[in-house]
């Protein structure tokens, strides 16, 4: 079969590679209908994940049809049409019974290799480096699904493939992202980074009761695709100064919460932006924290600030006393998205949302290494590619 594997920073190939099998009676292999390319991917894509391997095959958000199940697989049949979502989760352990699928004790077995950097060791993932598992992911023509009779989700014949792609990952994480900041009505929410998340994080504000959404961006598509979408109000924070811009739009009290939906590989200007640039490049900081700082420092008094973006280790220069002078509120961490899948179906179904609108790019399997640069770049203004498997033509 054809899949996209990783062979080093900005080097990923479509090859052919052996079909998955079956290897415990809990698994289920799907053939790939349709797959995207996420914006955490980029960091794989530009080296900054460690314990990757030459091969690897990518990708953690893709949709299919089911083709074959285990022994012990009871809710899934052949031919049954699923997304599947990125962490892997037993559904047995102490933190699966809490619902927090993405922190799963059991699905990860190179546990140990992320328990040296962070103590305890969170879910596996689709396609996302040895030290998450090492499971291969959906950017390929099939996929070994393990677990699948906790995580999969049937999906009704009427709604496209694009309309439910993304419940794989990037509509959960807007909407955890905008839960996490406990939204009360006349809530003003800043989000920082336009990107796929922060349009979900937008849209999923407006759902939970924001008042007023302020979207930060440079790029003009995605600031205009959050204002005419999403009904904010935007900053281009190379026109504006985003933290004077804020107070005046909340009447100098500030956003009562703010999302960094940006993450680890934050474009910075002036000397810090070049200062972080270095010591990434140079692995002495491993992400550049530009929206962190930022989004602690525009929070109001006793605000929240919701951190969807990706994080992966260590970080210079952030301001813990701005954030504990305030008595902010943190929240981050991975998608627990089995948790919210029957909702957002059903907000899907009912039409309040058609999560298509992020998608700007219809390509080929084939095209992955175009896919990606033209992402990462924001080139031909792209905001979302999904990709379709030769098997699908």
């Amino acid at each position: 079969m054809k899949a996209i594997c990783w062979y080093g920073p900005e080097d990923i190939r479509v090859e052919t590679v052996p079909e998955p099998k079956i290897l415990n009676p809990h698994d289920a292999i799907i053939r790939v209908t349709l797959t995207a390319i996420c914006g955490s991917d980029l960091h794989l894509y530009d080296g900054y994940m460690p314990s990757m391997k030459k091969g690897d095959i990518l990708g953690h958000e893709f949709m299919g049809e089911v083709v074959e199940v285990g022994s012990q697989v009871q809710n899934l049949k052949p031919g049954d049409r699923v997304v599947v979502p990125f962490p892997i989760a037993c559904g047995h352990c102490f933190h699966c019974g809490r619902q927090e699928y993405s922190l799963c004790d059991n699905s990860n077995p190179n546990a140990w290799m992320a328990e040296e950097m962070y103590g305890y060791s969170g879910a596996g993932l689709f396609g996302y480096s040895h030290m998450l598992g090492g499971y291969a992911g959906g950017q390929a023509e099939f996929v070994r699904v393990p677990y699948a009779d906790v995580g999969p989700i049937k999906v009704p014949e009427h709604l496209s493939d694009e309309q439910v792609l993304f419940l794989s990952d990037i509509f959960p994480t807007g909407y955890q992202a905008a839960l996490n900041c406990e939204i009360k009505p006349g809530d003003v929410v800043a989000v920082w980074g336009c990107g796929p998340v922060g349009q979900f994080a937008i849209e999923s504000a407006r759902l939970l009761g924001a008042a007023r959404v302020i979207a930060i961006d440079r790029f003009p598509e995605r600031l205009d695709l959050a204002r005419n979408h999403g009904q904010a109000d935007v900053l281009n924070y190379e026109e504006t100064d985003v933290f004077e811009a804020l107070k005046e739009l909340t009447g100098g009290r500030g956003p009562d919460a703010c999302i960094d939906a940006v993450g680890m590989e934050a474009h910075g200007a002036g000397l810090l932006g070049k200062f972080d640039k270095a010591l990434q490049m140079a692995r002495m900081q491993t992400d550049r924290p530009t929206v962190l700082r930022q989004v602690i420092q525009a929070c109001r008094k006793g605000g929240t600030i919701s951190i969807p973006g990706v994080y992966g280790g260590i970080l210079d220069k952030v301001n813990l006393g701005a954030a504990f002078g305030k008595a902010l509120t943190l929240k981050m961490g991975q998608t627990h998205v089995q948790k919210y899948l029957p909702k957002l179906l059903d907000h899907i179904e009912k039409g309040d949302i058609d999560p298509s609108f992020v998608i700007t790019h219809r390509l080929d399997l084939e095209d992955a290494p175009r896919a990606y640069r033209i992402f990462r770049d924001k080139e031909e203004h792209c905001i979302k590619t999904v990709l379709r498997p030769p098997t699908v033509h």
